[in-house]
């Protein structure tokens, strides 16, 4: 198994991830972290990535790169980011298993840090099966 990626990506937010990096130059992909905000107490950011921090935890998949902030990832442990387009906005999806309730308009969420003790235990399981 490769190393531990502590978040996924679909196909479509990778695809997204691509196209905003070949349309800036010296991108290198994007970072995902956490920051207080919003009626429900953190939100996701976003931002253009051109020197990749050694800290942060790397995603690749199907060449877009993602890079996690530190202090966001165990609030990020087991997320899938996805990409989608509605009618009234399009952007990028958070799918948290921490995410313990959002507020109505979708923009902030409330998070809890991860339980790592919980994460190991079922690692260590599925490896075992």
């Amino acid at each position: 198994m490769g190393r531990f990626q502590v978040m996924t990506m679909t196909s479509d937010a990778a695809r997204r991830v691509r196209e905003i990096v070949s349309s800036r130059d010296g991108a290198k992909g994007i970072r995902v972290g956490v920051k207080k905000g919003g009626c429900a107490g953190m939100e996701y950011t976003v931002d253009l990535v051109s020197e990749p921090d050694s800290r942060d935890d790397h995603v690749e998949h199907e060449g877009a790169h993602v890079y996690v902030a530190p202090e966001a990832s165990l609030f990020l442990l087991g997320t899938q980011m996805g990409f989608e387009t509605t009618r009234l906005r399009s952007g990028f999806t958070f799918t948290n298993p921490n995410q313990s309730s959002a507020c109505g308009c979708g923009e902030s969420v409330e998070l809890k840090p991860a339980d790592l003790k919980a994460l190991a235990e079922a690692r260590a399981s599925a490896g075992a099966a």
